[in-house]
């Protein structure tokens, strides 16, 4: 189980509802039902034009990738998904890395919502199962746009080790805020008072998966036929930008740019997430 008690689930929904209220934004929400568990979509944005889903990393949820990429609603109709097993209101049912289930539970959303042509924007693990997606199967996305994705290359892991596993299990086991900020300096380019209460309640309430991250294999990113463009952060540690886009380049036939954001973390300031939405429109 994701959640660790009942009381955890209602403080994290209760987080959650209240960044999507303070958003301000006509939305509807959609359960849709596939064979890996229930998906929460919000869906924002005139429906007559062409569509664009939304895949949040680790830790994160659909409104906070809505407040990030605030004025794609404009071009597209936006459909921002709750990620299984993540701090939301989608099914708690963790599927495996290693396989292309990810893949196939996104494909298996998109075709229930009938879309076509989809646009797909994947940030950090949403990036992993934006790339899963395209190994499954191609046919209803027309281009992907992957903000430090999960899945390209890994950063070094007594790096993470040292900068980020261990204050953070320490938070875990101690609640000292001191921790949780110490892994928020290392992730984050820029954080608010929200981001840093909607991680510390994550890792608090939640049961999150520190299992290794799997990196895609050159033969399954060379049949890949997609137009990509990957934003990459210049130091972030868990996925350093020139390394990504060194082996990007080498290994996508389908690379149609790539961006090193200067100074940029793991998590974009506001700014570098305007100019990546300014690309992305």
């Amino acid at each position: 189980m994701l959640f660790k008690s009942q009381e955890g689930k209602i403080a994290i929904l209760k987080l959650y509802n209240q960044k999507l209220q303070n958003l301000c934004i006509e939305y509807s929400e959609k359960l849709v039902e596939t064979q890996f568990g229930t998906t929460n979509v919000i869906i924002t944005g005139d429906s007559e034009l062409p569509p664009l889903v939304l895949i949040h990393g680790t830790g994160g949820c659909a409104p906070l990738m809505l407040e990030s990429f605030s004025e794609l609603s404009n071009h597209y109709c936006v459909y921002a998904v709750d990620v299984l097993a993540q701090p939301n209101k989608s099914d708690e049912n963790r599927l495996d890395m290693k396989t292309l289930d990810y893949g196939q539970w996104l494909l298996e959303v998109i075709i229930k919502l009938r879309l076509k042509e989809v646009t797909l924007v994947g940030f950090s693990f949403g990036g992993l199962i934006s790339l899963k997606a395209l190994e499954f199967s191609e046919i209803p996305i027309k281009e992907v746009y992957l903000i430090a994705p999960v899945y390209i290359v890994n950063g070094n892991p007594l790096l993470g080790l040292f900068k980020m596993l261990m204050p953070l299990k320490k938070f875990i086991k101690t609640n000292n805020q001191r921790y949780i900020k110490k892994v928020m300096n290392v992730l984050f380019s820029e954080y608010d008072d929200f981001a840093l209460t909607f991680m510390s309640s994550t890792f608090q309430y939640c049961n999150m998966d520190f299992s290794p991250l799997p990196v895609i294999s050159k033969r399954n990113a060379e049949n890949i036929v997609t137009p990509i463009t990957i934003f990459a952060g210049e130091n972030d540690i868990m996925f350093p930008g020139k390394k990504m886009l060194k082996r990007a380049k080498r290994i996508f036939p389908s690379l149609k740019e790539v961006v090193l954001i200067e100074g940029s973390k793991h998590v974009p300031n506001s700014k570098d997430f305007r100019a990546i939405e300014h690309s992305i429109k």
